[in-house]
C-alpha cells in the first residue's frame, strides 16, 4: 500500500491531501482565496500566485498533521503540472520539488483534469468502463471518453466560455457577487425556470462542442431590456431577476445533460461521470440523476468537497503514474495549457 501526498495550486485554492492505496483520504486541506478575489468579480492572476506564496508551507503541514503522518511516511508526491494559471501552477510545483528532493521521493505530474476524473473514484471505487466524463468548472467544460483506467480521448468541449464562467458573468451582471455559481443556484430556488426562453448553441459542423457566449449575450440583452443590471447589488434581488438566473441555469443544465446523454448513447458507455466546481450544484445534480434513471447507466458524482478544486484527487490521479513509473524530473515546469 503507497501514501501519496497532493498538492494542487492551479488556480485560487492552495490545497494539500494525505491519500493513502488510491481512496483512503487521510486528510484534504484547502485554502482558498474567495474572500481575496471577490472585489474583483474574478481571479486576479497575480493576487492568487502571492497568496499560494504564503500559504502552501501550512497547507501542507496541516494536511501532514490531519493525517497523523510525518514526510518519512510518505511514498512519492503528486502535484498538478497543468492547465491553470502559470504564476499559481509553478508555486505547487516549486513546492512538490522541493519535498520530493529533499525526501527522495517520486515526483508525478497530474493533468488537473485527469485529477476531476478521478475525483469520482475515491468514494466510488467500483466505477465501470467504458465511462463517460463530464467536466465542468469554472474553466472547463468537457466530455472525456475513458474505455480504460488512465486512458482519456476528448469527445466534446467548450469553445468559448466554459460553464462555470458563465455562471460567474451572469451573477456580475445581475449585481449577484463572486462567485457565481452558489449564488445562481440558491435565488433560482423557487423561481420560475420557464420564464425566459434561451437559446442552446448548436454547432454548424455537426458537432457536439458546447458554447456558452451565445446564451450569455442573450441573458445580457435581457438584462438591458428588463433593467436588471445589478438588479442584487442591494442584497434584494427582484422577483424577474431570480426568474432570469433560473432560466439561466436551466439553460446551461439542459445543453450539459442532452449533449452528455447523446455522446454516452453513441458510445455505449456503462457509466457516466459529473465532476468539476459546477457538479456542486444541487438542480444539475438531480437533473443528471432523473435523466440517468430512464438510462441502461450508472451515474457517479462526487461528493461536493471532491468537486471543486482539491489536492485529494491529485493525490488519487498520482497512483495511476505511479503504478505505471512515470515519474517526472526535477526539471518539470507548467503547462497552463495542458491537454488531456
Amino acid at each position: 500500500m503507497a501514501r501519496i501526498l497532493g498538492i494542487e495550486t492551479s488556480c485560487d485554492e492552495t490545497a494539500a491531501a494525505i491519500v493513502d492505496d488510491r481512496t483512503e483520504v487521510l486528510s484534504s486541506v484547502i485554502a482558498s482565496q474567495i474572500e481575496v478575489h471577490r472585489a474583483y468579480g474574478g481571479v486576479v492572476p497575480e493576487i492568487a500566485a502571492r497568496h499560494h506564496v504564503e500559504a502552501i508551507s501550512p497547507v501542507v503541514r496541516r494536511a501532514l498533521d490531519d493525517a497523523g503522518c510525518t514526510f518519512d511516511s510518505i511514498d512519492a508526491v503528486a502535484v498538478t503540472s497543468g492547465p491553470g494559471l502559470i504564476g499559481c501552477l509553478l508555486v505547487g510545483i516549486s513546492a512538490a520539488k522541493a519535498i520530493a528532493w529533499s525526501r527522495r521521493l517520486p515526483l508525478l505530474a497530474v493533468n488537473h483534469l485527469e485529477g476531476h476524473v478521478r475525483s469520482a473514484f475515491i468514494e466510488q471505487p467500483q466505477i465501470e468502463y467504458p465511462a463517460l466524463a463530464l467536466v465542468v468548472s469554472g474553466g472547463h467544460t468537457a466530455l472525456y471518453l475513458c474505455p480504460e483506467e488512465g486512458v482519456y480521448r476528448t469527445l466534446a468541449k467548450t469553445r468559448d466560455d466554459a460553464a462555470g464562467e458563465a455562471f460567474d458573468k451572469v451573477a456580475k451582471l445581475l449585481g449577484l457577487g463572486y462567485p457565481g455559481g452558489p449564488v445562481i443556484e440558491r435565488i433560482s430556488r423557487g423561481a420560475d425556470a420557464n420564464a425566459f426562453e434561451l437559446p442552446q448553441a448548436q454547432m454548424k459542423d455537426g458537432s457536439l462542442d458546447f458554447s456558452f457566449s451565445g446564451l450569455k449575450s442573450a441573458v445580457r440583452r435581457l438584462v438591458q431590456d428588463e433593467g436588471l443590471v445589478d438588479a442584487g447589488a442591494d442584497g434584494e434581488v427582484p422577483q424577474r431577476a431570480r426568474d432570469l438566473a433560473a432560466s439561466f441555469q436551466k439553460s446551461v443544465i439542459r445543453v450539459l445533460v442532452k449533449r452528455t446523454l447523446r455522446i454516452s448513447r453513441r458510445e455505449s458507455v456503462r457509466s457516466v461521470l459529473v465532476t468539476g466546481g459546477v457538479a456542486c450544484n444541487g438542480a444539475l445534480r438531480a437533473a443528471f440523476e432523473e435523466a440517468v434513471s430512464r438510462e441502461d447507466l450508472s451515474l457517479y458524482i462526487p461528493a461536493p468537497r471532491y468537486t471543486t478544486d482539491n489536492a485529494a484527487m491529485i493525490a488519487a490521479a498520482g497512483f495511476l503514474h505511479l503504478d505505471r513509473g512515470a515519474h517526472a524530473g526535477l526539471d518539470l515546469n507548467a503547462d497552463a495549457a495542458m491537454k488531456l
